[in-house]
């Protein structure tokens, strides 16, 4: 993807460099269970799913890591401690612009994520971070929390290379954003409260589908940008994290009332609708008889 030339977003906080770790903070909002990477047996599975529920028992112990403040200088230096900073920022930048534009179009104002970087141990709103969840958004700061060395497990681990795929990932994480600050976010967690496992199941898969199409409608409206084997490299990822695909990779029958995150072939389906069409008004998951 052509983003050489972007600009890098203001939107970035940094905790790499300070040991990690750190007290834990009480979780807000209710149960969370969005965008993050967990590890069944070996292997690192899917979006989505609670990081608390990884770390359920206690916290992480060790120094404060270090905060840099979103905007400005520290940014700017965070966004140059290397090749995969400097993509996730310029992505991040881009998410900004293109959802900005959308909003406008609706007479809103966006409010931009903000993207957090840490190096195996963190710390955000919701409380602890770590490597084994992955990338992940949380509700209560608004932010998107990044260890940049999840781009090389999903080249190797997941066979999903490219910088496509690694932008998709963040644009997952933004459409989770949008959810929040459009109210959707708010609405699923409350039918969840009221719901059985099955049914809270499928109401988290169509918040993942959802985000899927809304990362597919930033890469629309970025087309100009997209290269030659891009969408290939989206796909593949989509592919690759299904519930389905990563059950039977765990040695698992796949059980669809445990989905949490749709399986390969609605992941795919759902970020070519938002590639095909560039609209959100066509991301509505929870209007969709068939995912």
């Amino acid at each position: 993807m052509k983003l050489d030339d972007y600009r890098t977003s203001d939107n970035i906080s940094d905790q790499r460099g300070g040991g990690g770790g750190g007290p834990r903070f009480p979780i807000g909002g209710g149960k969370m269970g969005i965008g993050t990477i967990v590890i069944l047996g070996i292997a690192a599975l899917v979006f989505g799913i609670n990081p608390m529920e990884l770390m359920q028992g206690g916290g992480m112990t060790g120094g404060a890591p270090v905060q840099t403040q979103a905007g400005g200088q520290n940014a700017e230096q965070s966004c140059a401690v290397d090749e995969k900073s400097k993509f996730s920022c310029q992505v991040l930048a881009s998410t900004e612009d293109t959802w900005g534009a959308i909003f406008r179009e609706q007479g809103q104002n966006y409010q931009p994520a903000t993207l957090t970087f840490y190096d195996r141990n963190g710390q955000s709103g919701c409380g602890a971070a770590q490597s084994a969840m992955g990338p992940f958004y949380c509700p209560a700061d608004n932010g998107i929390y990044l260890d940049t060395s999840f781009f090389d497990e999903l080249a190797t681990r997941f066979q999903a290379a490219g910088d496509f795929a690694q932008a998709y990932v963040i644009a997952h994480e933004v459409g989770h954003h949008i959810q929040t600050v459009t109210g959707r976010s708010n609405e699923v967690r409350r039918a969840q409260q009221q719901a059985g496992e099955a049914e809270g199941n499928e109401l988290q898969v169509r918040m993942e589908l959802e985000a899927d199409c809304y990362a597919g409608v930033w890469a629309a409206r970025n087309r100009d940008r997209i290269e030659p084997g891009d969408i290939e490299e989206g796909l593949t990822a989509a592919n690759a994290i299904g519930d389905d695909t990563l059950q039977k990779a765990a040695g698992r029958r796949p059980v669809p009332e445990s989905f949490t995150h749709g399986t390969s072939a609605q992941r795919m389906a759902w970020l070519k609708k938002g590639l095909s069409t560039g609209d959100p008004a066509q991301c509505d998951t929870f209007s969709a008889a068939r995912l």
